[in-house]
């Protein structure tokens, strides 16, 4: 073929090399989209779709008889998010991420830093520490339902979910939560700090550099793009909770562990179906705004090596 198109005149050629690329690109464009078209079907159906029946349920709410639905239009929308329920639940929620994120982050960071030594059985601490990573939200839940009830726990006397203490029941969800958490942080830290090059560690130490000084201005740039996915994992996981709240508290007491995922569970009666789905909108809302707020400012801080 090559021997023969070197026999047809240089115009002939000219011609023939441009279609033949252009069938190239078209095969292989029609192979990326047959590639993604199984990723876009099943997002179509469990994401798209839900998303657009929210704001159909959100912009129309059940009659007053209960024989048809009317279109409350935008306005669903501003009652719905601007009511103290709503707002009251936004800030259960935001206290229950700073009660989990920034001390799971922490815990992790530290047990990760402690691992990483290259010491005789140190493989079994790292078993122990990585061992919540397996457990579910509702194991974790029962597990702390076992050691701080006020009723039937271990650690009974505490009474962070006593109906006395309304104010520390939602710190002793968060127990569960950050407990559960932690071998994530942990495996991912520790991988992290596992690929960071013995030769810089050296430099550093060499320089002068000790200890503390080596994992705040050595280490934590370094190992930067692990913990910003990190914090972006746990937080959309904080705004997400619901087993811990239901089976520790069921939104009690007075309320007071109510965050927003359990407002929309219980607006799931067809009454009420219209505020839950304007509820869930603005979840959505929320975390999207705040993980590429997250993305924007903390990508500017990390180390990405070449």
């Amino acid at each position: 073929m090559e021997h023969a198109a070197e026999g047809l005149p240089t115009e002939h050629r000219s011609r023939a090399r441009p279609r033949s690329e252009l069938s190239v690109r078209a095969r292989e464009a029609l192979l990326a989209y047959a590639l993604l078209l199984p990723s876009l079907v099943i997002f179509a159906v469990f994401a798209y779709y839900p998303l657009a029946q929210l704001v159909r349920y959100g912009l129309y709410r059940p009659s007053r008889f209960g024989n048809g639905e009317v279109c409350g239009g935008p306005a669903n929308f501003t009652k719905v998010l601007g009511g103290e329920e709503f707002r009251s639940a936004l800030w259960i929620t935001v206290k229950y991420i700073l009660y989990t994120v920034p001390p799971g982050l922490v815990l992790g960071i530290a047990l990760a830093l402690a691992a990483n030594r290259k010491l005789r059985g140190i493989k079994v601490f790292q078993t122990i520490f990585s061992s919540t990573i397996a457990s579910s939200a509702a194991v974790s839940a029962v597990v702390f339902f076992s050691l701080v009830n006020p009723k039937v726990g271990r650690f009974g006397d505490v009474s962070w979910l006593s109906l006395s203490k309304g104010s520390s029941a939602l710190f002793g969800v968060s127990l569960s939560s950050t407990w559960q958490n932690l071998g994530l942080t942990f495996v991912i830290v520790l991988a992290a700090l596992q690929s960071v090059p013995d030769e810089v560690l050296e430099a550093a130490r060499l320089d002068g550099f000790g200890p503390m000084r080596r994992v705040f201005r050595v280490i934590l740039p370094l190992i930067s793009p692990a913990l910003l996915f990190l914090v972006v994992v746990l937080m959309v996981g904080a705004f997400q909770t619901f087993a811990q709240i239901e089976l520790l508290t069921s939104g009690g007491p007075a309320a007071s562990t109510e965050t927003l995922v359990f407002k929309i569970f219980q607006r799931r009666s067809p009454g009420r179906i219209s505020e839950g789905a304007v509820m869930s909108l603005g979840l959505f809302g929320l975390t999207f705004v705040v993980t590429m707020l997250q993305i924007g400012i903390l990508n500017r801080r990390v180390h990405y090596g070449d």
